[in-house]
């Protein structure tokens, strides 16, 4: 049980990127699935907070390239954040006591 709720944390990418590793933060009594819930959480967190300064960047952009090129950059920082949390979900999935 411990194992699925904390890849259900990182699975959570799926359907509930923010909701569901702050509820199970917050109700698990066990250290090991609040552990994991709260690096889910960040890590679903972590391409929105990087795209902060990546649309100041957008906003202040002077050509179209280079506008392009920090859409980009986002789209990279998100995607390689999906990849993080599905092989993560898996590894603790496939974990023993």
């Amino acid at each position: 049980m411990r194992q699925l709720l904390s890849s259900l944390s990182y699975f959570s990418i799926f359907f509930a990127p923010f909701l569901f590793p702050i509820i199970v933060w917050i109700v698990a009594k066990d250290e090991y699935i609040a552990g994991h819930a709260k690096r889910a959480l960040f890590s679903h967190v972590f391409p929105f907070l990087a795209a902060i300064p990546l649309l100041y960047f957008f906003i202040t952009a002077h050509s179209l390239a280079s506008a392009i090129g920090f859409v980009v950059l986002f789209f990279v920082i998100y995607g390689l954040s999906f990849v993080y949390n599905v092989v993560k979900g898996i590894q603790v999935l496939r974990e023993y006591y």
